[in-house]
């Protein structure tokens, strides 16, 4: 389906300039513009991007894990992705005497690259919209009538497919509902670590630079896929043989220009870019701060054990790096949407829409009474999910509660307890007891200290003192089976959670006269009876108007081009090379070069020590090949390409598809773009594929990676 696409015009419509994307948004790879793309510099066709019917860009482009990007970039299934995409897998095959994370890990040849079971990578064979036969006989029903039939029709579009035993076929929701379209999967599950920097260097800057510029991160590691004899996908075996894909990247490492096209292609996760004002205020002023709280005090927490003992620091590092990931993006989101005056001017587009459709105006009021209504709620759902999260021993106290409940009603058969105590090993495996006990302690205070008295559980009061608190939750925790500190059956869940499991009843007995396990089935009944169904009952009645509203947006603004917001499917944002001026006497350039990691450096330091060889390498100007005009070797990039999370990993194109970078993260005035894309901030940040090229090249000494590519000079 062809879209015209037109932008909209500040002459004739100033009020809402900031909806119109100028090059952002996030398109179907099957519904590009090609004439504006050519237009800002394009030099390849639409059908080389996206073919079903010939090897063609998205060929090369795959999910990483569920949730990264990544892109082959050679005839022999070499995988690119981010360091911080391949983190997880680079610290499992870390340990004290293996470092992987402080030291890298480099094959010498395909013989010494690590299988990592579990992962996978999703190619995306077709795209099809299915709206129609979705949709069908939907027309007069209400919303649970309607929601019924859509998941019966599903069901039918689905059976109409023919499908191979690796394949899969996934049909997602567009534009609230008002659109659907299929997507046919093929999952390949051999997918083996052939090489990764230090943490020095793809994590350079660690979160002090996290989600700001300039930036000086190598942010890459590198895989591999197998498949059988066939070239078909297969479980893990020796005898599996590198994939040969229908397609891979060119790597260009030619210089770069400001205003270049580029555009990037991946898998970008959500985004909200047609809510209310009033869903964009409650965002602002509610709920970002409230997660901002909770995660800053366990991040704290976390962040004094690991600077002083490495067994910590490699234990917990991937997990810490999640939590403070978001904790940061939320902290410029919020500051974002107050400088771009994101809900002043949806505020004035509403205003806009009701003067060209007055039956806008009672969505809206609609809208605005059930934010008003259900914010007390929505803010305590917020509070209490960041708390179970970020405080483990919660967590791990509502992982047992569900097995009891399971268990009791009989529905925890030998298969789902071998699942579930399989996902134990794997929260144990990097969980410590008596440093989380310390964060569940502080965590609780902050609870009950902030939140209305209506939502606390009785007698919760009892924790609003933090240092009592963090004498009381050691004491509960160090005999407690959840913990893994206090034994049943003479084991504990790190010495032989098979013993543990092996009596159930004993076991729920334990657990029921458990002091964690009652702190925690009070703190979720509260939760529960107060917040959750009242929370749910208001986001379903605002799930059924926001996809009215979102179908008046699209029927009563002509002059604006509608991209289905990010939900994990593939998409294409394109833009150009461009630096930034996000403050007042504040001009960001758009590149960044080795020196500048020089300027960072800080022998020892946690976040910007440097290795050795690559101060060598610096110093000597040992650069060969990767070095741009400027004589220093580029490291990172910015692009006015509109990405999110899911995006970690995307292959940044150029106007002849040629991979010149790798996405990594946004600048940090520009984040609130998830809620509101605003041209001026909003910049994604790359590896230059120079500096990828020139670590594998000269200081990892991997050449023989460099001679399966296609590098373009």
């Amino acid at each position: 389906m062809k879209r015209k696409h037109i932008l909209l015009s500040a002459v004739l419509f100033p009020a809402v300039m900031a909806f119109a994307q100028q090059y952002g948004g996030m398109w179907i790879p099957t519904e590009l513009n090609e004439k504006e793309m050519k237009d800002l510099g394009m030099k390849i066709s639409a059908k080389q991007i996206f073919d079903t019917s010939k090897p063609s860009i998205k060929d090369a482009v795959v999910q990483f894990n569920g949730g990264c990007t990544a892109e082959i970039i050679s005839p022999q299934g070499l995988l690119l992705t981010n360091h911080h995409c391949g983190y997880g897998q680079i610290q499992k095959h870390s340990s004290v005497e293996h470092d992987y994370l402080s030291d890298g890990f480099w094959a010498k040849d395909m013989n010494g690259e690590l299988p990592n079971p579990g992962v996978t990578v999703d190619f995306i064979s077709d795209i099809k919209e299915v709206t129609a036969q979705v949709l069908a006989g939907t027309q007069n029903l209400d919303a649970k009538a309607s929601e019924e039939l859509i998941k019966k029709n599903m069901e039918s579009v689905k059976s109409g497919f023919k499908l191979e035993p690796w394949q899969k076929l996934m049909i997602r929701p567009m534009y609230y509902g008002n659109k659907y379209y299929a997507y046919l999967i093929e999952t390949y599950k051999d997918i083996r670590l052939v090489g990764a920097p230090p943490q020095s260097i793809g994590k350079f800057g660690s979160d002090t630079d996290n989600w700001v510029w300039p930036r000086h991160t190598g942010d890459f590691s590198m895989f591999r896929i197998y498949a059988d004899k066939d070239n078909k996908p297969a479980e893990y075996s020796k005898d599996n043989v590198p994939y040969k894909p229908k397609y891979f990247l060119p790597v260009s490492i030619k210089d770069k220009q400001e205003n270049d096209f580029t555009f990037v292609f991946g898998f970008p996760g959500k985004t909200t870019e047609y809510l209310p004002a009033i869903a964009v205020e409650k965002i602002m002023t509610e709920t970002d701060p409230t997660m901002i709280a909770v995660r800053e005090v366990a991040l704290k927490t976390l962040d004094e054990k690991m600077r002083s003992d490495n067994a910590t620091r490699i234990k917990y590092a991937s997990k810490y790096a999640s939590v403070a990931n978001y904790w940061k993006k939320w902290i410029g989101e919020v500051e974002g949407l107050k400088k771009s005056d994101a809900v002043g001017k949806k505020k004035a587009y509403e205003q806009t829409l009701i003067a060209k459709n007055p039956q806008i105006k009672s969505t809206i009021d609609e809208l605005n009474r059930l934010y008003t209504e259900q914010s007390p709620y929505s803010l305590n759902k917020s509070f209490y999910s960041e708390t179970v999260r970020n405080a483990e021993t919660l967590s791990l106290a509502n992982n047992f509660y569900n097995y009891m409940q399971a268990a009791e009603s009989g529905k925890m058969d030998a298969k789902a307890l071998e699942g579930f105590k399989s996902r134990l090993s794997g929260i144990y495996e990097d969980y410590d007891g008596e440093l989380d006990a310390k964060v569940t302690a502080k965590l609780l205070a902050l609870y009950a200290n902030k939140t209305q008295s209506k939502f606390l559980p009785s007698g919760f009061d009892q924790y609003k003192n933090e240092a009592k608190n963090l004498a009381d939750i050691e004491k509960l925790s160090k005999n407690s089976v959840i913990t893994g500190r206090g034994s049943i059956n003479g084991a504990t869940t790190y010495t032989d959670i098979n013993k543990v499991f092996a009596d159930q009843n004993a076991l729920i007995k334990n657990l029921k006269n458990d002091p964690l396990m009652k702190l925690f089935m009070n703190f979720r009944e509260t939760y529960m009876k107060g917040t959750d169904s009242q929370f749910s009952d208001y986001q379903n009645q605002i799930d059924v108007l926001q996809k009215k509203y979102m179908a008046q947006q699209m029927e009563t603004d002509k002059n604006r081009t509608f991209f289905p917001d990010a939900n994990s499917t593939l998409r294409v944002t394109y833009g150009k090379i461009k630096g930034s001026s996000p403050r007042d006497a504040v001009t960001y350039g758009y590149q960044t070069h080795i020196a500048g990691i020089m300027e960072k450096y800080v022998p020892g330091d946690y976040e910007f020590d440097v290795p050795k060889k690559l101060i060598q390498l610096y110093n000597t100007k040992d650069y060969g090949i990767y070095k741009d005009k400027s004589g220093d070797v580029p490291v990172n990039f910015t692009a006015t390409n509109h990405t999110t999370g899911g995006n970690s990993g995307s292959p940044t194109l150029d106007a002849y598809g040629n991979l010149i970078g790798l996405n990594f993260d946004r600048q940090w005035e520009g984040t609130m773009s998830d809620i509101n894309f605003d041209p001026r901030f909003s910049r994604n940040i790359m590896v230059d594929t120079k500096y990828i090229l020139f670590i594998i090249d000269k200081y990892a000494d991997a050449k023989w990676l460099i001679n399966e590519m296609k590098v373009v000079k």
